[in-house]
């Protein structure tokens, strides 16, 4: 059986398990454990509370992954420590993610959505998140802690390493969550698709050289990065070692009709009034540029280390473009200077070509780690095209120009993949 059809067979067997243990109690799932109950009216972050909108429950539900949402409440008042709460939050989580990665790669049947379609995979976490704020067990958790563990779990932190066999190529990606949904939820996002869609994947590179993809998606909250999510997905694949990766890359959505891989990551925020899927703002600004909680030591900009040459090679059916922008302080002034040839010495940054934004701060995060641990791997940072193509009418999911645009912004990300041999 190979690796993959072994994984599929895993997250079967997982599931299949979790139900037969969670269906026999669902008429009294609240007798489950010591003092179980859900309260209904209990505080939900904006993100949660977009689940009031039917159309995100049809997402989940036409994506085939409505079983997770309806069988996660029972499945937490079957806990009755908080140690089994943790380890049953890491197993759900877990199977989540396994789930959408075999959903994305046509391995797991269920709904009329598109495998590529990233939104079924982000709204039933959301959702089972909401019924994880309402659980109400009787004994003592840290709410914030488990939904961590869930989180990092169904993202994909907590998934396998690189298998290490030699002569194989390992290569490791992020995407995001879908973003901006307060003004369309019906929103995707096609660098979380092109993740799901690469992880664990083997693909030849275009010297023939094979090699593997290993993949997360973050989330678009910018406390989720002060608390160190990227750090936490990023340094153990950075670690010396047979099973360490051998080129790193950011993937997120960026410019309209256009790929760009960013040459320069800044150190600043700068993004507001733009808010994050929570509504929270990043607190820097154009003329106010500040520093991330959490952040180590580094230089102001990172120049990408990616073989930009061979990328920017690949031009269909989006043209690829080298993004040498920036936006600085320049040495001894205060206000902000915007350069098409990158950064001065000495200037304090702004924002990278990626913006300041969380874009354009999960590239600096993760070369500027990538530099103390690992500094001879190549690694960047880049932005697909903005997907559109969905239909006018809001009561419609998905369209055929939606579809079309999603399949072809993840095509090319492969091949560009695929070129990094270089």
């Amino acid at each position: 059986m190979t690796t993959v059809r072994r994984r599929a067979a895993l997250t079967a067997t997982l599931i299949g398990a979790l139900a037969a243990s969670i269906l026999p109690a669902a008429a009294t799932a609240h007798a489950a454990g010591p003092g179980c109950r859900t309260v209904d009216s209990a505080p939900l972050d904006r993100e949660q509370a977009r689940t009031a909108d039917p159309r995100t429950a049809a997402l989940t539900e036409r994506g085939g992954l409505g079983d997770f949402v309806t069988r996660f409440p029972a499945a937490l008042c079957s806990a009755r420590t908080s140690a089994e709460a943790g380890r049953l939050l890491d197993a759900w989580g877990g199977a989540l993610w396994r789930a959408g990665v075999d959903r994305a790669q046509g391995r797991r049947p269920g709904g009329d959505l598109p495998a590529a379609d990233d939104r079924p995979l982000y709204w039933t976490r959301v959702t089972m998140t909401v019924r994880l704020a309402r659980w109400q067990p009787g004994f003592t958790v840290d709410p914030a802690a488990l939904r961590q563990r869930f989180e990092d779990a169904s993202r994909g932190l907590a998934d396998d390493g690189f298998g290490g066999r030699p002569g194989v190529r390992r290569i490791f990606v992020s995407g995001f969550d879908p973003f901006g949904l307060d003004a369309e939820p019906r929103r995707a996002n096609p660098s979380g698709s092109a993740a799901l869609q690469l992880a664990g994947r083997r693909i030849t590179l275009a010297d023939g050289t094979p090699a593997e993809v290993r993949s997360v998606v973050f989330p678009v909250r910018y406390g989720d990065f002060d608390l160190g999510t990227v750090e936490r997905a990023y340094a153990p694949r950075l670690a010396r070692g047979p099973r360490a990766a051998d080129l790193i890359t950011t993937i997120s959505q960026g410019y309209p009709g256009l790929f760009t891989l960013e040459a320069w990551a800044g150190r600043s925020r700068s993004a507001d009034p733009y808010p994050d899927n929570i509504g929270a703002l990043s607190g820097g600004t154009r003329d106010h540029p500040v520093t991330a909680p959490g952040m180590g030591p580094g230089a102001e900009f990172i120049a990408t280390s990616l073989p930009t040459g061979p990328m920017t090679a690949v031009q269909q059916p989006y043209p690829v473009r080298l993004n040498t922008t920036v936006t600085e302080i320049p040495a001894g002034g205060t206000a902000p200077v915007d350069r098409e040839d990158g950064p001065t010495p000495g200037s304090r940054a702004v924002a990278g070509g990626g913006g300041g934004y969380l874009s354009n701060e999960v590239a600096y995060r993760t070369n500027r780690l990538r530099l103390e641990l690992a500094p001879q791997l190549p690694g960047g940072h880049l932005h697909t095209p903005v997907l559109t193509g969905l239909p006018d009418q809001p009561e419609l999911l998905t369209g055929p120009a939606f579809e079309q645009n999603e399949a072809a912004i993840t095509g090319e990300v492969l091949d560009i993949l695929r070129h990094t041999s270089g």
